[in-house]
Protein backbone atom coordinates (compact mmCIF):
# COMPACT_ATOMS: atom_id res chain seq x y z
CA UNK A 1 0.00 0.00 0.00
CA UNK A 2 1.17 3.53 -0.76
CA UNK A 3 2.64 5.01 2.41
CA UNK A 4 0.85 8.27 1.66
CA UNK A 5 -2.39 6.52 2.52
CA UNK A 6 -1.23 5.22 5.87
CA UNK A 7 0.39 8.01 7.76
CA UNK A 8 -0.98 11.26 9.11
CA UNK A 9 0.12 14.63 7.92
CA UNK A 10 0.03 18.16 7.11
CA UNK A 11 -1.57 21.55 6.62
CA UNK A 12 -4.88 23.12 5.68
CA UNK A 13 -5.98 26.70 5.26
CA UNK A 14 -8.13 29.37 6.78
CA UNK A 15 -9.38 31.70 4.08
CA UNK A 16 -12.45 33.54 2.92
CA UNK A 17 -14.06 32.25 -0.23
CA UNK A 18 -11.34 29.94 -1.55
CA UNK A 19 -7.95 28.30 -1.28
CA UNK A 20 -5.35 30.94 -0.56
CA UNK A 21 -1.81 30.69 0.72
CA UNK A 22 -1.86 30.29 4.48
CA UNK A 23 -0.48 33.03 6.75
CA UNK A 24 -0.16 32.58 10.47
CA UNK A 25 -2.53 34.94 12.22
CA UNK A 26 -0.43 35.71 15.25
CA UNK A 27 3.15 36.19 14.01
CA UNK A 28 3.02 39.82 15.11
CA UNK A 29 2.36 38.79 18.71
CA UNK A 30 5.55 36.73 18.98
CA UNK A 31 8.81 38.03 20.40
CA UNK A 32 11.51 37.55 17.75
CA UNK A 33 14.33 39.58 19.30
CA UNK A 34 15.10 37.17 22.13
CA UNK A 35 15.17 33.83 20.28
CA UNK A 36 18.68 33.06 21.53
CA UNK A 37 17.52 33.56 25.11
CA UNK A 38 14.49 31.33 24.61
CA UNK A 39 16.13 28.07 23.52
CA UNK A 40 15.50 29.00 19.90
CA UNK A 41 11.77 29.63 20.35
CA UNK A 42 9.64 32.66 19.57
CA UNK A 43 7.09 33.44 22.26
CA UNK A 44 4.62 36.19 23.17
CA UNK A 45 5.96 39.18 25.06
CA UNK A 46 6.79 38.40 28.68
CA UNK A 47 7.33 34.65 28.22
CA UNK A 48 10.64 32.84 28.49
CA UNK A 49 11.69 29.34 27.44
CA UNK A 50 14.58 27.16 28.58
CA UNK A 51 15.68 23.77 27.26
CA UNK A 52 15.99 22.06 30.64
CA UNK A 53 16.91 18.60 29.31
CA UNK A 54 18.29 17.18 26.06
CA UNK A 55 18.98 13.89 24.32
CA UNK A 56 16.46 11.88 26.31
CA UNK A 57 15.24 9.86 23.34
CA UNK A 58 11.82 10.13 21.69
CA UNK A 59 10.12 12.15 24.44
CA UNK A 60 6.35 11.80 24.02
CA UNK A 61 3.85 12.72 26.77
CA UNK A 62 4.75 13.85 30.30
CA UNK A 63 3.39 14.06 33.85
CA UNK A 64 4.69 16.57 36.40
CA UNK A 65 4.49 16.27 40.20
CA UNK A 66 4.12 19.06 42.79
CA UNK A 67 7.62 18.14 43.95
CA UNK A 68 9.09 19.09 40.57
CA UNK A 69 9.64 15.63 39.13
CA UNK A 70 8.85 15.11 35.45
CA UNK A 71 7.90 11.65 34.22
CA UNK A 72 8.71 11.47 30.50
CA UNK A 73 7.37 8.59 28.42
CA UNK A 74 9.64 7.63 25.52
CA UNK A 75 8.47 6.40 22.15
CA UNK A 76 11.30 3.89 22.11
CA UNK A 77 13.41 2.26 24.80
CA UNK A 78 16.63 3.98 25.83
CA UNK A 79 19.09 1.79 27.71
CA UNK A 80 16.26 -0.70 28.01
CA UNK A 81 13.90 1.75 29.77
CA UNK A 82 10.82 3.57 28.54
CA UNK A 83 10.15 6.17 31.26
CA UNK A 84 12.70 8.78 32.33
CA UNK A 85 12.31 10.71 35.59
CA UNK A 86 13.72 14.25 35.70
CA UNK A 87 13.87 16.70 38.57
CA UNK A 88 13.33 20.34 37.64
CA UNK A 89 15.91 22.59 39.28
CA UNK A 90 14.76 25.78 37.60
CA UNK A 91 16.53 26.27 34.27
CA UNK A 92 17.85 22.72 34.27
CA UNK A 93 16.45 19.27 34.93
CA UNK A 94 18.59 16.40 36.15
CA UNK A 95 17.86 12.75 35.43
CA UNK A 96 16.89 10.98 38.65
CA UNK A 97 16.23 7.52 37.29
CA UNK A 98 14.56 5.57 34.51
CA UNK A 99 12.35 2.51 34.59
CA UNK A 100 9.73 0.55 32.68
CA UNK A 101 10.42 -2.16 30.14
CA UNK A 102 7.92 -0.70 27.64
CA UNK A 103 7.88 2.39 25.45
CA UNK A 104 4.78 4.36 24.57
CA UNK A 105 3.00 7.70 24.63
CA UNK A 106 0.30 8.05 27.28
CA UNK A 107 1.24 8.95 30.86
CA UNK A 108 -0.72 10.61 33.69
CA UNK A 109 -0.79 10.88 37.47
CA UNK A 110 -4.09 10.32 39.27
CA UNK A 111 -5.15 9.32 42.79
CA UNK A 112 -1.76 8.08 43.94
CA UNK A 113 -0.80 6.22 40.77
CA UNK A 114 1.27 6.87 37.67
CA UNK A 115 -0.58 5.51 34.62
CA UNK A 116 1.42 4.75 31.48
CA UNK A 117 0.59 2.98 28.23
CA UNK A 118 2.44 0.87 25.72
CA UNK A 119 1.05 0.39 22.23
CA UNK A 120 -1.01 -2.53 23.55
CA UNK A 121 -1.48 -2.18 27.31
CA UNK A 122 -2.09 0.35 30.08
CA UNK A 123 -0.18 -0.03 33.37
CA UNK A 124 -0.08 1.79 36.68
CA UNK A 125 2.63 2.28 39.29
CA UNK A 126 1.90 3.04 42.95
CA UNK A 127 3.31 6.38 44.16
CA UNK A 128 4.48 7.32 47.65
CA UNK A 129 3.70 10.58 49.44
CA UNK A 130 6.40 12.33 47.39
CA UNK A 131 4.88 11.07 44.15
CA UNK A 132 7.79 8.70 43.54
CA UNK A 133 7.18 5.25 42.07
CA UNK A 134 7.30 2.64 44.83
CA UNK A 135 8.01 -0.51 42.80
CA UNK A 136 9.18 0.40 39.29
CA UNK A 137 9.89 -3.21 38.31
CA UNK A 138 6.38 -4.50 38.95
CA UNK A 139 3.61 -2.35 37.44
CA UNK A 140 0.00 -3.41 37.70
CA UNK A 141 -1.82 -4.12 34.44
CA UNK A 142 -5.00 -2.08 34.09
CA UNK A 143 -5.87 -3.02 30.49
CA UNK A 144 -4.12 -5.48 28.17
CA UNK A 145 -4.24 -6.67 24.57
CA UNK A 146 -5.74 -3.54 23.03
CA UNK A 147 -6.08 -3.54 19.25
CA UNK A 148 -2.67 -2.78 17.74
CA UNK A 149 -2.19 -3.16 14.00
CA UNK A 150 0.00 -1.39 11.47
CA UNK A 151 -0.50 2.38 11.74
CA UNK A 152 -1.68 4.61 14.59
CA UNK A 153 -0.48 2.26 17.31
CA UNK A 154 0.23 4.64 20.25
CA UNK A 155 -2.35 4.60 23.03
CA UNK A 156 -2.84 8.11 24.38
CA UNK A 157 -4.75 8.27 27.66
CA UNK A 158 -6.77 10.61 29.87
CA UNK A 159 -8.46 10.23 33.25
CA UNK A 160 -11.53 12.00 34.58
CA UNK A 161 -12.50 12.75 38.18
CA UNK A 162 -14.96 9.87 38.47
CA UNK A 163 -12.57 6.94 38.27
CA UNK A 164 -12.57 6.46 34.50
CA UNK A 165 -9.70 5.89 32.10
CA UNK A 166 -10.02 6.90 28.44
CA UNK A 167 -7.81 5.26 25.80
CA UNK A 168 -7.43 6.13 22.14
CA UNK A 169 -7.41 3.11 19.82
CA UNK A 170 -6.39 4.52 16.46
CA UNK A 171 -7.72 3.17 13.18
CA UNK A 172 -5.11 1.02 11.45
CA UNK A 173 -5.95 2.61 8.12
CA UNK A 174 -6.03 5.94 6.36
CA UNK A 175 -9.64 5.79 5.22
CA UNK A 176 -10.76 2.13 5.62
CA UNK A 177 -10.97 1.57 1.85
CA UNK A 178 -8.88 -1.62 1.95
CA UNK A 179 -11.30 -3.10 4.49
CA UNK A 180 -14.42 -1.71 2.83
CA UNK A 181 -13.81 -1.70 -0.96
CA UNK A 182 -17.51 -1.37 -1.77
CA UNK A 183 -17.99 1.66 0.46
CA UNK A 184 -20.77 0.05 2.47
CA UNK A 185 -19.45 0.45 6.01
CA UNK A 186 -16.12 0.32 7.82
CA UNK A 187 -15.77 -3.02 9.67
CA UNK A 188 -12.77 -2.03 11.81
CA UNK A 189 -14.79 0.48 13.84
CA UNK A 190 -15.85 -2.29 16.19
CA UNK A 191 -12.35 -2.46 17.66
CA UNK A 192 -10.52 0.73 16.55
CA UNK A 193 -11.07 4.28 15.36
CA UNK A 194 -12.40 5.64 18.62
CA UNK A 195 -12.05 6.22 22.35
CA UNK A 196 -12.65 3.38 24.81
CA UNK A 197 -13.47 3.93 28.50
CA UNK A 198 -12.30 1.64 31.30
CA UNK A 199 -12.33 1.65 35.11
CA UNK A 200 -9.14 3.28 36.34
CA UNK A 201 -9.03 1.21 39.55
CA UNK A 202 -9.84 -2.21 38.07
CA UNK A 203 -6.97 -4.49 37.07
CA UNK A 204 -6.58 -6.96 34.21
CA UNK A 205 -9.31 -5.59 31.99
CA UNK A 206 -9.52 -6.53 28.31
CA UNK A 207 -10.80 -4.30 25.52
CA UNK A 208 -14.12 -6.14 25.65
CA UNK A 209 -14.51 -5.03 29.30
CA UNK A 210 -14.46 -1.40 28.26
CA UNK A 211 -17.10 0.85 26.71
CA UNK A 212 -16.67 2.25 23.22
CA UNK A 213 -17.15 5.80 24.46
CA UNK A 214 -16.90 7.55 21.08
CA UNK A 215 -16.30 6.33 17.54
CA UNK A 216 -15.55 7.70 14.08
CA UNK A 217 -12.16 9.13 15.11
CA UNK A 218 -9.31 8.20 12.77
CA UNK A 219 -6.57 8.72 15.33
CA UNK A 220 -6.23 10.74 18.52
CA UNK A 221 -2.89 11.45 20.19
CA UNK A 222 -3.73 14.70 21.99
CA UNK A 223 -6.56 14.44 24.51
CA UNK A 224 -7.34 15.95 27.90
CA UNK A 225 -10.14 16.10 30.45
CA UNK A 226 -11.64 19.58 30.69
CA UNK A 227 -12.45 20.05 34.37
CA UNK A 228 -14.29 23.32 33.73
CA UNK A 229 -16.74 21.59 31.37
CA UNK A 230 -16.36 18.10 32.91
CA UNK A 231 -15.91 16.64 29.44
CA UNK A 232 -13.34 14.82 27.32
CA UNK A 233 -11.74 16.85 24.53
CA UNK A 234 -9.68 15.26 21.76
CA UNK A 235 -7.67 16.30 18.71
CA UNK A 236 -8.14 14.11 15.63
CA UNK A 237 -5.50 13.48 12.97
CA UNK A 238 -7.29 14.02 9.67
CA UNK A 239 -7.18 11.72 6.64
CA UNK A 240 -4.63 11.79 3.81
CA UNK A 241 -4.43 11.37 0.03
CA UNK A 242 -7.56 13.02 -1.33
CA UNK A 243 -5.88 13.73 -4.68
CA UNK A 244 -3.94 10.47 -4.84
CA UNK A 245 -7.12 8.45 -4.49
CA UNK A 246 -9.60 10.77 -6.25
CA UNK A 247 -7.74 13.06 -8.69
CA UNK A 248 -10.97 13.88 -10.55
CA UNK A 249 -12.40 15.56 -7.45
CA UNK A 250 -9.34 17.13 -5.79
CA UNK A 251 -6.29 18.99 -7.05
CA UNK A 252 -2.84 18.34 -5.65
CA UNK A 253 -3.04 21.64 -3.80
CA UNK A 254 -6.43 20.83 -2.29
CA UNK A 255 -5.09 17.48 -1.12
CA UNK A 256 -2.19 19.26 0.55
CA UNK A 257 -4.48 21.64 2.39
CA UNK A 258 -7.48 19.48 3.28
CA UNK A 259 -8.99 18.29 5.53
CA UNK A 260 -8.83 20.20 8.81
CA UNK A 261 -7.44 18.84 12.04
CA UNK A 262 -10.39 18.94 14.41
CA UNK A 263 -11.07 19.34 18.11
CA UNK A 264 -14.05 17.42 19.47
CA UNK A 265 -15.82 17.70 22.82
CA UNK A 266 -17.08 14.18 23.37
CA UNK A 267 -19.99 12.65 25.18
CA UNK A 268 -20.70 8.94 25.42
CA UNK A 269 -22.10 7.62 22.15
CA UNK A 270 -20.75 10.42 19.93
CA UNK A 271 -19.75 9.56 16.37
CA UNK A 272 -17.32 11.95 14.65
CA UNK A 273 -17.92 10.32 11.27
CA UNK A 274 -14.60 8.83 10.14
CA UNK A 275 -14.23 7.40 7.49
CA UNK A 276 -17.50 8.64 6.03
CA UNK A 277 -16.68 12.33 6.20
CA UNK A 278 -13.99 14.94 6.62
CA UNK A 279 -14.19 18.53 7.78
CA UNK A 280 -13.47 21.35 5.33
CA UNK A 281 -12.27 24.40 7.25
CA UNK A 282 -12.58 26.62 4.17
CA UNK A 283 -16.27 25.84 3.71
CA UNK A 284 -16.77 25.28 7.45
CA UNK A 285 -18.74 22.14 6.66
CA UNK A 286 -18.66 18.40 7.17
CA UNK A 287 -18.10 16.90 3.72
CA UNK A 288 -19.06 13.44 2.52
CA UNK A 289 -15.96 11.30 1.93
CA UNK A 290 -15.25 10.40 -1.70
CA UNK A 291 -15.02 6.70 -0.78
CA UNK A 292 -18.66 6.93 0.29
CA UNK A 293 -20.17 8.89 -2.58
CA UNK A 294 -18.66 12.32 -1.96
CA UNK A 295 -17.23 14.53 -4.68
CA UNK A 296 -15.85 17.52 -2.80
CA UNK A 297 -19.25 19.22 -3.00
CA UNK A 298 -21.70 16.93 -1.19
CA UNK A 299 -22.12 17.59 2.51
CA UNK A 300 -22.08 14.80 5.06
CA UNK A 301 -25.01 13.48 7.04
CA UNK A 302 -25.86 15.90 9.85
CA UNK A 303 -26.13 13.02 12.34
CA UNK A 304 -22.38 13.09 12.95
CA UNK A 305 -21.08 15.32 15.73
CA UNK A 306 -19.59 18.68 14.74
CA UNK A 307 -16.07 19.65 15.77
CA UNK A 308 -15.94 22.46 18.31
CA UNK A 309 -12.87 23.94 16.61
CA UNK A 310 -10.88 23.31 13.42
CA UNK A 311 -7.25 23.95 12.54
CA UNK A 312 -5.10 23.83 9.41
CA UNK A 313 -4.97 20.33 7.98
CA UNK A 314 -2.31 17.68 8.43
CA UNK A 315 -0.35 19.43 11.19
CA UNK A 316 -0.57 16.29 13.39
CA UNK A 317 -1.88 17.46 16.79
CA UNK A 318 -0.01 15.27 19.29
CA UNK A 319 -0.56 17.14 22.56
CA UNK A 320 -3.57 18.81 24.21
CA UNK A 321 -3.55 20.53 27.60
CA UNK A 322 -6.07 22.69 29.40
CA UNK A 323 -4.19 25.35 31.32
CA UNK A 324 -5.44 25.71 34.88
CA UNK A 325 -2.45 27.50 36.41
CA UNK A 326 -2.13 31.05 37.69
CA UNK A 327 1.34 31.97 36.42
CA UNK A 328 0.31 32.98 32.89
CA UNK A 329 -1.89 36.01 32.16
CA UNK A 330 -5.62 35.63 32.74
CA UNK A 331 -6.42 35.11 29.05
CA UNK A 332 -4.77 31.68 29.22
CA UNK A 333 -6.75 30.40 32.20
CA UNK A 334 -8.84 27.35 31.23
CA UNK A 335 -7.80 27.70 27.59
CA UNK A 336 -6.17 24.93 25.55
CA UNK A 337 -2.60 24.52 24.37
CA UNK A 338 -2.10 22.22 21.38
CA UNK A 339 1.25 20.78 20.25
CA UNK A 340 1.32 20.29 16.48
CA UNK A 341 3.98 17.73 15.61
CA UNK A 342 4.29 18.98 12.01
CA UNK A 343 3.48 17.90 8.48
CA UNK A 344 5.33 15.60 6.09
CA UNK A 345 3.36 15.50 2.82
CA UNK A 346 2.08 19.00 2.08
CA UNK A 347 3.72 19.25 -1.33
CA UNK A 348 3.47 21.36 -3.40
CA UNK A 349 2.82 23.61 -0.40
CA UNK A 350 5.62 24.08 2.15
CA UNK A 351 5.58 21.82 5.20
CA UNK A 352 4.12 23.49 8.27
CA UNK A 353 3.27 23.14 11.93
CA UNK A 354 6.07 22.26 14.36
CA UNK A 355 4.63 24.72 16.86
CA UNK A 356 2.42 25.05 19.94
CA UNK A 357 -0.79 27.04 19.58
CA UNK A 358 -3.22 28.48 22.10
CA UNK A 359 -6.99 28.18 21.76
CA UNK A 360 -8.98 30.58 23.97
CA UNK A 361 -11.93 29.06 25.85
CA UNK A 362 -14.94 30.52 27.62
CA UNK A 363 -17.32 28.54 29.81
CA UNK A 364 -15.71 25.30 28.74
CA UNK A 365 -15.94 25.86 24.98
CA UNK A 366 -13.58 27.35 22.34
CA UNK A 367 -14.09 31.10 22.12
CA UNK A 368 -12.22 33.14 19.55
CA UNK A 369 -9.44 32.39 17.10
CA UNK A 370 -6.43 30.26 17.92
CA UNK A 371 -2.97 31.79 17.82
CA UNK A 372 0.59 30.55 17.55
CA UNK A 373 2.08 30.53 21.05
CA UNK A 374 5.52 28.95 20.64
CA UNK A 375 7.33 28.51 17.33
CA UNK A 376 10.87 27.79 16.20
CA UNK A 377 11.15 24.16 17.32
CA UNK A 378 12.00 22.93 13.82
CA UNK A 379 14.83 25.35 13.17
CA UNK A 380 15.59 26.34 9.55
CA UNK A 381 13.57 23.57 7.91
CA UNK A 382 10.03 22.49 8.72
CA UNK A 383 10.07 18.92 7.51
CA UNK A 384 10.48 15.62 9.39
CA UNK A 385 13.83 14.72 7.88
CA UNK A 386 15.52 17.98 8.80
CA UNK A 387 13.57 19.51 11.71
CA UNK A 388 15.72 20.10 14.77
CA UNK A 389 12.83 19.43 17.14
CA UNK A 390 9.17 18.38 16.90
CA UNK A 391 6.79 19.31 19.75
CA UNK A 392 4.74 16.38 21.00
CA UNK A 393 3.65 16.40 24.65
CA UNK A 394 2.46 19.13 27.02
CA UNK A 395 2.37 19.24 30.80
CA UNK A 396 1.73 21.85 33.50
CA UNK A 397 3.85 22.33 36.58
CA UNK A 398 2.37 23.09 39.99
CA UNK A 399 3.68 26.68 39.67
CA UNK A 400 1.88 27.11 36.33
CA UNK A 401 4.91 26.59 34.09
CA UNK A 402 4.28 24.87 30.75
CA UNK A 403 6.48 21.96 29.65
CA UNK A 404 6.83 20.88 26.02
CA UNK A 405 8.48 17.63 24.93
CA UNK A 406 10.30 16.99 21.67
CA UNK A 407 10.32 13.45 20.33
CA UNK A 408 12.98 14.13 17.69
CA UNK A 409 16.02 14.79 19.86
CA UNK A 410 14.51 14.36 23.29
CA UNK A 411 14.52 17.96 24.45
CA UNK A 412 12.24 19.19 27.25
CA UNK A 413 11.31 22.87 27.17
CA UNK A 414 10.04 24.84 30.14
CA UNK A 415 8.04 27.99 29.37
CA UNK A 416 7.48 30.57 32.09
CA UNK A 417 5.97 34.03 32.33
CA UNK A 418 7.68 37.02 33.92
CA UNK A 419 5.12 39.50 35.23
Amino acid sequence: MNKKIIFTCCFSIIAMGGLLSFKMKSDSTLTHKSVADNAGLTLPQGFKAAAIADNLGGARHMAVTPQGDIYVHLGGLKNGKGIVVLHDNGDKADIKTSFGSFSGTGIQIKNGYLYASSDRDVYRFKLNSNNEVVDPEHPETVVSNLTTKRAHRPKAIALDNDGNLYVNIGAYSNICSEFDPQGKGCPILDSAGGIWRFKADKLNQKQSDGVRFATGLRNVVGLDWNTQDNQLFVMQHGRDALHDLFPKFYTVQQSALLPAECMYALKEGDNAGWPYLYYDDVKHKKMQGPEYGGDGVKEADAKYVDPVAAYPGHLAPDGLLFYTGNQFPEKYKNGAFIAFHGSWNRAPEPQAGYFVVFQPFKNGKPDGKWEVFADGFAGPQKDPGHADHRPCGLAQGSDGSLYVSDDSKGTIYKITYNK
